[in-house]
């Protein structure tokens, strides 16, 4: 294909169904039934399940409990037909994990929307996974529909943990791409999809930097917001223009415990050491995902903000009005308070408990974990209105 039957293709792209977006989008209904056949069948799928629920069985008699549980995992799909059926068995675990690792969960903002629009959701990002889950389940509660969720391609390396993302509306953001050329490409076929998607009235959950904050700073990257706005570029709008008709909503989120901390102290205590370097393991990814579903969470909270309308006329101005609606929405649980120092007014019960969680890290990464605990109190306090 010439470049120029190329450039006329990308302006026939008319909707986010299109073929050309099959590398990145989710799946769809006809999709539902063989990416669930390749979960049950997936061993490491039924490996791990043999280990979290037989950690001593499984060691001597795996090959009697292998069949055993590839027969209840086909019966507990057998049900599933839609995307829609799989993400109410998503809601219904929420609903699990919400119950059991959490001391509840308030959503502030979500019953204002518009059914009928899509809206870019923004947030920041200390979860890989229960950052878009918490937002799902608000938008859920409120009769609204689920996101369509960026993922990294980090996240992609077990086959059974990309159906599992895909069946829950989640798309690739290509980010292990070297050639700059190509990754222009890439992003702009992203920036395209999400563009086209907001467009037919399908909300999207974008974190605002890539990667989570670590180090508990909270800060929108403008290259995020840069790489969103490229498919306005291709219409011929400017920025302010383009990203005001996306309808882009700031979401803060708090989590009052993090289950990653030591772990992420961890990695910034490697970097410092490594000049930036960190060796991440192979499936660490899906190891971080599964501590902060299981691990304690303490009180969630989880605020939505206006469409932003107004304000800014390039990305760092946007970055700067969704990093202040960030701080000032972050809740300042006692985890936060008492990390900066701030006791005064708390109940002693409380400042006792989060004294005993830090206890428990290990002495070299307590002061790593008491900045991450307090940098939002940090922020809040310097918000410029």
């Amino acid at each position: 294909m010439t470049e120029a039957k190329e450039e006329q293709a990308k302006h026939d792209v008319l909707t986010s169904d299109d073929v050309s977006f099959d590398d990145i989008r989710p799946c769809r209904d006809d999709e539902v039934s063989g990416e669930l056949k390749k979960i049950v069948s997936d061993k490491t799928v039924i490996n791990s399940i043999l280990r979290f629920r037989y950690p001593i069985l499984s060691r001597h008699f795996s090959f009697f409990l292998t069949p055993l549980v590839r027969s209840y995992l086909k019966k507990s799909v057998a049900g599933i037909h839609t995307v829609k059926d799989f993400q109410k068995r998503v809601s219904d675990f929420m609903d699990h994990v919400i119950s059991t690792t959490t001391d509840g969960v308030e959503y502030v903002g979500f019953d204002k929307f518009d059914r009928t629009k899509g809206y870019l959701f923004i947030s920041n990002h200390r979860d890989i996974s229960l950052d878009p889950a918490f937002i799902d389940k608000a938008l859920y509660a409120n009769n609204l529909d689920t996101v369509r969720i960026a993922i990294g391609d980090n996240l992609l390396r077990m086959p059974a943990a990309t159906s599992l993302m895909r069946l829950n509306k989640s798309f690739i953001v290509k980010r292990s791409i070297a050639s700059p050329r190509e990754k222009l490409k890439a992003l702009m076929h992203l920036s395209s999809y999400i563009g086209l998607s907001i467009k037919e009235g399908q909300s999207i959950w974008i974190a605002q930097r890539e990667g989570r904050a670590k180090d508990g700073d909270d800060r929108t990257e403008d290259a995020v917001l840069k790489m969103i706005s490229l498919y306005g570029r291709q219409l011929k709008q400017d920025f302010g223009e383009y990203m005001r008709s996306l309808n882009i909503v700031p979401v803060s989120i708090t989590y009052e415990y993090d289950p990653n901390d030591i772990a992420k102290a961890r990695e910034l205590a490697e970097r410092e050491r490594n000049n930036g370097q960190y060796h991440k393991e192979e499936f660490e990814d899906i190891d971080t995902i599964t501590l902060g579903i299981r691990g304690y969470k303490g009180r969630v909270k989880v605020v939505a903000g206006d469409p932003v309308r107004a304000g800014f006329n390039d990305a760092t101005e946007l970055a700067s009005i969704i990093d202040s609606f960030v701080w000032k929405n972050y809740e300042m649980f006692p985890s936060a308070l008492v990390s900066a120092g701030v006791t005064e007014g708390l109940r002693s019960q409380d400042v006792e408990k989060f004294k005993q969680h830090i206890a428990k890290v290990p002495a070299d990464l307590r002061d790593r974990v008491l900045a991450m605990y307090s940098r939002p109190y940090a922020n809040k306090k310097n918000i410029v209105e």
